[in-house]
Protein backbone atom coordinates (compact mmCIF):
# COMPACT_ATOMS: atom_id res chain seq x y z
CA UNK A 1 0.00 0.00 0.00
CA UNK A 2 2.83 2.44 0.86
CA UNK A 3 4.27 2.16 -2.65
CA UNK A 4 0.96 3.37 -4.16
CA UNK A 5 1.57 6.92 -2.91
CA UNK A 6 5.15 7.15 -4.17
CA UNK A 7 6.19 8.78 -7.43
CA UNK A 8 7.59 6.31 -9.94
CA UNK A 9 11.19 7.42 -9.36
CA UNK A 10 10.71 7.13 -5.58
CA UNK A 11 9.16 3.68 -5.92
CA UNK A 12 12.09 2.51 -8.06
CA UNK A 13 14.64 3.96 -5.62
CA UNK A 14 12.93 2.11 -2.74
CA UNK A 15 13.09 -1.22 -4.59
CA UNK A 16 16.69 -0.77 -5.72
CA UNK A 17 17.99 0.10 -2.26
CA UNK A 18 16.40 -3.10 -0.93
CA UNK A 19 17.92 -5.09 -3.82
CA UNK A 20 21.47 -3.84 -3.25
CA UNK A 21 21.21 -4.32 0.51
CA UNK A 22 20.33 -7.99 -0.01
CA UNK A 23 23.65 -8.46 -1.84
CA UNK A 24 25.69 -6.98 0.99
CA UNK A 25 26.12 -3.44 -0.30
CA UNK A 26 26.19 -0.83 2.46
CA UNK A 27 24.64 2.64 2.21
CA UNK A 28 26.89 5.57 1.35
CA UNK A 29 25.91 9.14 2.22
CA UNK A 30 27.73 12.22 1.04
CA UNK A 31 27.49 15.97 1.47
CA UNK A 32 25.70 18.09 -1.11
CA UNK A 33 28.94 20.04 -1.56
CA UNK A 34 32.46 19.07 -2.64
CA UNK A 35 35.54 21.09 -3.47
CA UNK A 36 35.41 22.15 -7.11
CA UNK A 37 38.94 20.85 -7.76
CA UNK A 38 37.64 17.26 -7.46
CA UNK A 39 35.45 17.75 -10.52
CA UNK A 40 37.46 20.15 -12.66
CA UNK A 41 40.32 17.65 -12.96
CA UNK A 42 37.92 14.91 -14.10
CA UNK A 43 35.43 16.83 -16.24
CA UNK A 44 35.39 14.26 -19.04
CA UNK A 45 34.15 11.61 -16.62
CA UNK A 46 31.05 13.63 -15.70
CA UNK A 47 27.66 13.23 -17.33
CA UNK A 48 26.31 16.67 -18.23
CA UNK A 49 27.53 20.00 -19.49
CA UNK A 50 28.72 21.80 -16.41
CA UNK A 51 29.27 22.05 -12.67
CA UNK A 52 27.28 24.43 -10.47
CA UNK A 53 29.75 26.33 -8.28
CA UNK A 54 29.68 28.89 -5.46
CA UNK A 55 32.09 30.43 -2.97
CA UNK A 56 32.06 29.22 0.63
CA UNK A 57 32.22 31.75 3.48
CA UNK A 58 35.99 31.22 3.62
CA UNK A 59 36.36 31.94 -0.10
CA UNK A 60 36.92 28.32 -1.14
CA UNK A 61 35.23 27.35 -4.40
CA UNK A 62 32.69 24.58 -3.84
CA UNK A 63 30.42 22.67 -6.18
CA UNK A 64 26.96 21.18 -5.85
CA UNK A 65 27.77 17.53 -6.47
CA UNK A 66 27.27 16.56 -10.15
CA UNK A 67 28.48 12.99 -9.54
CA UNK A 68 28.71 10.47 -6.70
CA UNK A 69 31.41 8.09 -7.95
CA UNK A 70 34.21 10.64 -7.66
CA UNK A 71 33.27 11.36 -4.06
CA UNK A 72 33.22 7.65 -3.21
CA UNK A 73 36.68 7.17 -4.72
CA UNK A 74 38.03 10.21 -2.89
CA UNK A 75 36.80 8.97 0.49
CA UNK A 76 37.54 5.24 0.09
CA UNK A 77 40.68 3.74 1.61
CA UNK A 78 43.15 2.45 -1.00
CA UNK A 79 44.25 -0.73 0.77
CA UNK A 80 42.90 -3.37 -1.64
CA UNK A 81 40.15 -4.28 0.84
CA UNK A 82 36.89 -4.80 -1.02
CA UNK A 83 34.21 -2.22 -0.34
CA UNK A 84 30.68 -2.48 -1.70
CA UNK A 85 28.45 0.55 -1.31
CA UNK A 86 25.18 1.79 -2.75
CA UNK A 87 23.80 5.31 -2.79
CA UNK A 88 20.57 7.20 -3.30
CA UNK A 89 21.59 10.79 -3.86
CA UNK A 90 20.45 13.90 -5.66
CA UNK A 91 23.03 15.29 -8.09
CA UNK A 92 23.01 18.76 -9.57
CA UNK A 93 23.78 19.49 -13.19
CA UNK A 94 23.28 22.02 -15.95
CA UNK A 95 20.83 20.70 -18.52
CA UNK A 96 22.33 20.23 -21.98
CA UNK A 97 19.03 21.24 -23.59
CA UNK A 98 17.72 24.13 -21.47
CA UNK A 99 21.04 25.24 -19.91
CA UNK A 100 19.15 25.53 -16.62
CA UNK A 101 20.04 23.95 -13.29
CA UNK A 102 18.38 20.64 -12.56
CA UNK A 103 18.27 18.27 -9.60
CA UNK A 104 18.38 14.55 -10.44
CA UNK A 105 17.66 11.63 -8.13
CA UNK A 106 20.21 8.90 -8.78
CA UNK A 107 20.66 5.41 -7.38
CA UNK A 108 23.72 3.28 -7.96
CA UNK A 109 26.40 1.07 -6.53
CA UNK A 110 30.17 0.81 -6.53
CA UNK A 111 32.52 -2.09 -5.81
CA UNK A 112 36.07 -0.92 -5.02
CA UNK A 113 39.14 -3.03 -4.24
CA UNK A 114 40.70 -6.11 -5.83
CA UNK A 115 38.04 -6.76 -8.47
CA UNK A 116 37.53 -10.40 -9.45
CA UNK A 117 35.40 -12.14 -12.08
CA UNK A 118 32.53 -12.71 -9.67
CA UNK A 119 32.44 -9.00 -8.77
CA UNK A 120 32.07 -8.05 -12.44
CA UNK A 121 29.37 -10.69 -12.96
CA UNK A 122 27.48 -9.59 -9.84
CA UNK A 123 27.55 -5.96 -10.97
CA UNK A 124 26.12 -6.92 -14.37
CA UNK A 125 23.49 -9.13 -12.73
CA UNK A 126 22.43 -6.33 -10.37
CA UNK A 127 22.30 -3.92 -13.32
CA UNK A 128 19.89 -6.29 -15.09
CA UNK A 129 17.92 -6.75 -11.86
CA UNK A 130 17.68 -2.98 -11.51
CA UNK A 131 16.14 -2.69 -14.97
CA UNK A 132 13.76 -5.58 -14.23
CA UNK A 133 12.57 -3.72 -11.13
CA UNK A 134 11.16 -1.05 -13.45
CA UNK A 135 9.90 -3.04 -16.43
CA UNK A 136 10.10 -6.53 -17.89
CA UNK A 137 10.73 -4.93 -21.30
CA UNK A 138 14.41 -4.03 -21.01
CA UNK A 139 17.77 -4.82 -22.52
CA UNK A 140 21.28 -4.62 -21.04
CA UNK A 141 23.91 -3.86 -23.69
CA UNK A 142 27.47 -4.83 -22.78
CA UNK A 143 30.78 -4.14 -24.48
CA UNK A 144 34.46 -4.77 -23.76
CA UNK A 145 36.96 -1.95 -24.14
CA UNK A 146 39.80 -4.43 -23.77
CA UNK A 147 38.86 -5.93 -27.14
CA UNK A 148 38.57 -2.52 -28.81
CA UNK A 149 41.84 -1.16 -27.42
CA UNK A 150 43.72 -4.36 -28.32
CA UNK A 151 42.48 -4.28 -31.91
CA UNK A 152 43.24 -0.56 -32.29
CA UNK A 153 46.74 -1.12 -30.91
CA UNK A 154 47.27 -4.00 -33.32
CA UNK A 155 46.12 -1.89 -36.28
CA UNK A 156 48.14 1.20 -35.35
CA UNK A 157 47.23 4.54 -36.87
CA UNK A 158 47.93 6.71 -33.85
CA UNK A 159 45.89 8.45 -31.18
CA UNK A 160 43.89 10.72 -33.48
CA UNK A 161 42.95 7.77 -35.68
CA UNK A 162 41.78 5.85 -32.59
CA UNK A 163 39.59 8.74 -31.42
CA UNK A 164 37.95 9.13 -34.82
CA UNK A 165 37.29 5.39 -35.08
CA UNK A 166 35.87 5.19 -31.54
CA UNK A 167 33.51 8.05 -32.38
CA UNK A 168 32.24 6.15 -35.45
CA UNK A 169 31.89 2.92 -33.46
CA UNK A 170 29.82 4.77 -30.83
CA UNK A 171 27.61 6.12 -33.62
CA UNK A 172 27.39 2.68 -35.32
CA UNK A 173 28.67 4.47 -38.39
CA UNK A 174 30.43 1.83 -40.49
CA UNK A 175 30.05 3.92 -43.67
CA UNK A 176 32.80 6.42 -42.73
CA UNK A 177 35.32 3.90 -41.40
CA UNK A 178 36.93 3.12 -44.81
CA UNK A 179 37.48 6.86 -45.46
CA UNK A 180 39.07 7.39 -42.06
CA UNK A 181 41.33 4.37 -42.56
CA UNK A 182 42.40 5.66 -45.97
CA UNK A 183 43.10 9.08 -44.43
CA UNK A 184 45.48 7.56 -41.85
CA UNK A 185 47.04 4.96 -44.15
CA UNK A 186 45.33 1.96 -42.55
CA UNK A 187 44.83 -1.06 -44.79
CA UNK A 188 41.53 -2.09 -46.37
CA UNK A 189 41.68 -5.40 -44.47
CA UNK A 190 41.86 -3.54 -41.15
CA UNK A 191 39.06 -1.21 -42.24
CA UNK A 192 36.89 -4.26 -42.86
CA UNK A 193 37.83 -5.63 -39.43
CA UNK A 194 36.69 -2.38 -37.77
CA UNK A 195 33.46 -2.37 -39.77
CA UNK A 196 32.76 -5.89 -38.51
CA UNK A 197 33.09 -4.67 -34.93
CA UNK A 198 30.45 -2.00 -35.63
CA UNK A 199 28.17 -4.76 -36.90
CA UNK A 200 28.87 -7.03 -33.92
CA UNK A 201 25.56 -6.61 -32.14
CA UNK A 202 23.12 -9.17 -30.80
CA UNK A 203 22.72 -12.13 -28.51
CA UNK A 204 26.01 -13.10 -26.82
CA UNK A 205 26.56 -16.56 -28.28
CA UNK A 206 26.14 -15.51 -31.92
CA UNK A 207 28.05 -12.24 -31.48
CA UNK A 208 30.99 -13.89 -29.74
CA UNK A 209 31.37 -16.19 -32.74
CA UNK A 210 31.53 -13.16 -35.03
CA UNK A 211 34.22 -11.59 -32.84
CA UNK A 212 36.45 -14.65 -32.62
CA UNK A 213 38.10 -14.30 -36.08
CA UNK A 214 38.74 -10.59 -35.42
CA UNK A 215 40.53 -11.11 -32.10
CA UNK A 216 43.93 -12.36 -33.19
CA UNK A 217 46.41 -10.72 -30.82
CA UNK A 218 47.01 -12.22 -27.39
CA UNK A 219 45.50 -9.17 -25.66
CA UNK A 220 42.34 -9.32 -27.80
CA UNK A 221 41.96 -13.07 -27.21
CA UNK A 222 42.31 -12.63 -23.45
CA UNK A 223 39.71 -9.85 -23.42
CA UNK A 224 37.35 -11.96 -25.53
CA UNK A 225 37.82 -14.85 -23.11
CA UNK A 226 36.86 -12.63 -20.17
CA UNK A 227 33.78 -11.40 -22.03
CA UNK A 228 32.85 -14.98 -22.91
CA UNK A 229 33.12 -16.03 -19.25
CA UNK A 230 30.81 -13.22 -18.14
CA UNK A 231 28.28 -14.00 -20.87
CA UNK A 232 28.35 -17.66 -19.83
CA UNK A 233 27.53 -16.71 -16.22
CA UNK A 234 24.74 -14.35 -17.31
CA UNK A 235 23.30 -17.09 -19.53
CA UNK A 236 22.49 -19.09 -16.38
CA UNK A 237 20.32 -16.29 -14.94
CA UNK A 238 16.69 -15.32 -15.47
CA UNK A 239 17.88 -12.40 -17.60
CA UNK A 240 19.70 -14.47 -20.23
CA UNK A 241 17.42 -13.30 -23.05
CA UNK A 242 17.81 -9.62 -22.05
CA UNK A 243 21.58 -9.42 -22.59
CA UNK A 244 23.08 -8.08 -25.82
CA UNK A 245 26.66 -7.42 -26.92
CA UNK A 246 26.90 -3.95 -28.44
CA UNK A 247 30.26 -2.30 -29.18
CA UNK A 248 28.66 1.12 -29.61
CA UNK A 249 28.76 1.22 -25.79
CA UNK A 250 32.24 2.70 -25.50
CA UNK A 251 32.30 5.34 -22.70
CA UNK A 252 35.57 7.24 -22.26
CA UNK A 253 38.64 5.03 -22.67
CA UNK A 254 40.70 7.51 -20.60
CA UNK A 255 38.68 6.45 -17.57
CA UNK A 256 37.08 3.09 -18.34
CA UNK A 257 38.65 -0.26 -19.16
CA UNK A 258 37.41 -3.81 -19.52
CA UNK A 259 33.61 -4.20 -19.33
CA UNK A 260 31.19 -1.31 -19.96
CA UNK A 261 27.41 -1.44 -20.24
CA UNK A 262 24.15 0.49 -20.68
CA UNK A 263 20.56 -0.34 -19.83
CA UNK A 264 17.47 0.57 -21.83
CA UNK A 265 13.76 0.27 -21.08
CA UNK A 266 10.99 0.15 -23.66
CA UNK A 267 9.12 3.44 -23.62
CA UNK A 268 12.12 5.61 -22.62
CA UNK A 269 14.27 6.90 -25.47
CA UNK A 270 17.50 7.33 -23.46
CA UNK A 271 19.65 4.86 -21.59
CA UNK A 272 18.42 4.73 -17.98
CA UNK A 273 21.47 2.91 -16.59
CA UNK A 274 25.17 3.25 -17.33
CA UNK A 275 28.29 1.75 -15.85
CA UNK A 276 31.50 -0.13 -16.25
CA UNK A 277 34.90 -0.90 -14.83
CA UNK A 278 36.94 2.25 -14.24
CA UNK A 279 40.39 1.20 -13.06
CA UNK A 280 41.88 3.98 -15.22
CA UNK A 281 39.94 6.64 -13.31
CA UNK A 282 41.19 5.12 -10.06
CA UNK A 283 44.74 5.34 -11.37
CA UNK A 284 44.28 8.97 -12.44
CA UNK A 285 43.15 9.76 -8.91
CA UNK A 286 46.27 8.11 -7.50
CA UNK A 287 44.60 4.86 -6.43
CA UNK A 288 45.91 1.33 -6.87
CA UNK A 289 42.58 -0.45 -6.38
CA UNK A 290 40.22 -1.46 -9.15
CA UNK A 291 36.56 -0.44 -9.31
CA UNK A 292 33.29 -1.18 -11.08
CA UNK A 293 29.84 0.29 -10.68
CA UNK A 294 26.79 1.82 -12.31
CA UNK A 295 24.18 4.53 -11.86
CA UNK A 296 20.43 4.49 -12.53
CA UNK A 297 19.07 7.84 -13.73
CA UNK A 298 15.76 8.13 -11.91
CA UNK A 299 14.76 11.45 -13.49
CA UNK A 300 14.05 9.53 -16.71
CA UNK A 301 11.32 7.56 -14.92
CA UNK A 302 9.28 10.67 -14.14
CA UNK A 303 5.84 10.06 -15.64
CA UNK A 304 6.85 6.59 -16.88
CA UNK A 305 4.14 4.83 -14.83
CA UNK A 306 1.61 7.45 -15.95
CA UNK A 307 2.26 6.49 -19.56
CA UNK A 308 1.68 2.83 -18.69
CA UNK A 309 -1.31 3.35 -16.42
CA UNK A 310 -4.62 2.87 -18.20
CA UNK A 311 -6.83 4.10 -15.37
CA UNK A 312 -6.75 6.91 -12.81
CA UNK A 313 -8.22 4.60 -10.16
CA UNK A 314 -9.04 0.91 -9.86
CA UNK A 315 -12.60 1.49 -8.68
CA UNK A 316 -15.08 4.35 -9.11
CA UNK A 317 -17.71 4.07 -6.36
CA UNK A 318 -20.85 6.08 -7.16
CA UNK A 319 -23.69 6.96 -4.83
CA UNK A 320 -26.82 9.11 -4.89
CA UNK A 321 -28.80 11.11 -2.36
CA UNK A 322 -30.62 8.03 -1.09
CA UNK A 323 -27.46 6.01 -0.36
CA UNK A 324 -26.62 5.25 3.25
CA UNK A 325 -23.31 6.93 4.12
CA UNK A 326 -22.46 4.03 6.43
CA UNK A 327 -22.80 1.64 3.48
CA UNK A 328 -20.55 3.88 1.34
CA UNK A 329 -17.92 3.91 4.09
CA UNK A 330 -18.10 0.14 4.57
CA UNK A 331 -17.69 -0.58 0.85
CA UNK A 332 -14.83 1.93 0.52
CA UNK A 333 -13.03 0.36 3.49
CA UNK A 334 -13.46 -3.13 2.00
CA UNK A 335 -12.01 -2.10 -1.37
CA UNK A 336 -9.09 -0.19 0.14
CA UNK A 337 -8.22 -3.10 2.43
CA UNK A 338 -8.19 -5.30 -0.68
CA UNK A 339 -5.45 -3.09 -2.11
CA UNK A 340 -7.61 -1.15 -4.57
CA UNK A 341 -7.42 2.57 -5.25
CA UNK A 342 -10.95 3.99 -4.86
CA UNK A 343 -12.62 7.24 -5.82
CA UNK A 344 -15.99 7.96 -4.14
CA UNK A 345 -18.30 10.51 -5.79
CA UNK A 346 -21.81 11.20 -7.06
CA UNK A 347 -21.10 11.47 -10.80
CA UNK A 348 -18.70 9.76 -13.21
CA UNK A 349 -17.13 12.97 -14.53
CA UNK A 350 -14.14 12.45 -16.82
CA UNK A 351 -12.38 9.97 -14.58
CA UNK A 352 -10.87 6.79 -16.05
CA UNK A 353 -11.68 3.78 -13.91
CA UNK A 354 -11.17 0.05 -14.03
CA UNK A 355 -14.32 -0.99 -12.19
CA UNK A 356 -17.64 0.77 -11.45
CA UNK A 357 -19.40 0.04 -8.16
Amino acid sequence: MAENILKEEERVAYKLRALYRRYGYLPYKMSKFEEYDLYVSNKEFLVGDGVITFNDTNGKLLALKPDVTLSIIKNAADDGEKRKVYYNENVYRISGETKQFKEIMQVGLECIGDIEVYDVYETLYLAASSLAAVSENFVLDISHLGILSAILEEIGGGEKFGKEIMKRIAEKNSHEIPFICEKYGVSVANAEKLARIVGAYGRPQETLEKLRPICRSEAAKNALCRLETLCGLLATTEYADKIRIDFSVVNDMNYYNDIVFKGFIDGISEGVLSGGRYDKLMSRMGRKSGAIGFAVYLDLFEGFSDRKREFDVDVLLLYDGNTDVVAVKAETDRLVMAGKTVRVQRTKGGLRYGELV
